[in-house]
């Protein structure tokens, strides 16, 4: 509705600019290939082998003709996905879609306490229980990663919206599914140099900061997705963030929505 109405495109349907993306490497990163310099967007594939024997992050592909209609490139579509998080946007274009809905992207503050939904002090948005293959509390990773998911909880990528119970607060997949765009720059010397303080309504800092990826401005994610396992990614507890480039859109990236109450 909001494409329809708007005619807005997002980050992933244009084509990347060369120096914009050597803005954001180390001095001497070799440029991409000009054949790469294409509408697209990274998406997740399996590698079919142990963790020990991949290249990093070597299940992220640069895939032409992904976006949101087509999270894992153009032979793929939402149709049968309508009930489930949209992915392959951006934080610009959930910033674009916030504005035109009269809401906003919550902070991470705001984020964290929403997810908790009351439950204070412990590691998972539902308690003390650690997820595992056989006891599914979130859309996550089960079976070896990146090897194969084996979908045990039947679904090897995004889930529908509401397929796990909620919080206490009665908001659903605040763990697990997608990583959720935050309003805040991502700083991981913010919470450390806070540490002892009381704040009220915390705001995120005026910048980024993140001393392995010092080229790269970052906004903040929360939540984990199902890409999240033990063995490597143990982010669908609240407490964990990680953080991406504003024009980035990635298949395990969504968002939702905050709006200051009246």
């Amino acid at each position: 509705a909001f494409v329809e109405a708007s005619g807005y495109v997002t980050d992933a349907e244009k084509a990347p600019l060369l120096e914009e993306i050597m803005a954001q490497v180390p001095p001497g990163t070799p440029p991409p290939k000009p054949e790469d310099l294409v509408p697209g967007s990274l998406v997740f594939n399996p590698v079919g082998k142990a963790l020990g024997d991949c290249r990093a992050l070597e299940w992220w592909s640069w895939t032409h003709g992904a976006d949101w209609r087509h999270p894992e490139g153009p032979d793929s579509d939402i149709a049968t996905r309508m009930d489930h998080p949209v992915v392959q946007v951006s934080w610009n274009d959930a910033m674009a879609y916030c504005n035109w809905a009269g809401k906003r992207l919550p902070t991470e503050a705001e984020w964290e306490r929403a997810a908790r939904g009351g439950v204070e002090q412990q590691p998972y948005v539902w308690g003390t229980e650690k997820p595992t293959d056989d006891l599914v509390k979130c859309n996550s990773w089960q079976g070896p990663f990146p090897q194969a998911n084996t979908g045990k909880d039947g679904y090897v990528r995004t889930a529908p919206v509401g397929r796990y119970p909620p919080n206490g607060f009665g908001l659903y997949d605040m763990a697990g599914n997608v990583w959720e765009w935050c309003s805040d720059w991502l700083d991981m010397t913010l919470y450390a140099r806070r540490a002892g303080q009381t704040v009220t309504d915390p705001q995120g800092p005026e910048k980024s900061f993140d001393p392995e990826r010092r080229y790269e401005p970052l906004r903040a994610q929360r939540g984990g997705s199902f890409l999240c396992q033990d063995t490597y990614c143990w982010r669908y507890r609240p407490s964990a963030r990680q953080g991406s480039t504003p024009d980035s859109g990635m298949s395990h990236v969504g968002f939702r929505c905050a709006k200051d109450a009246k």
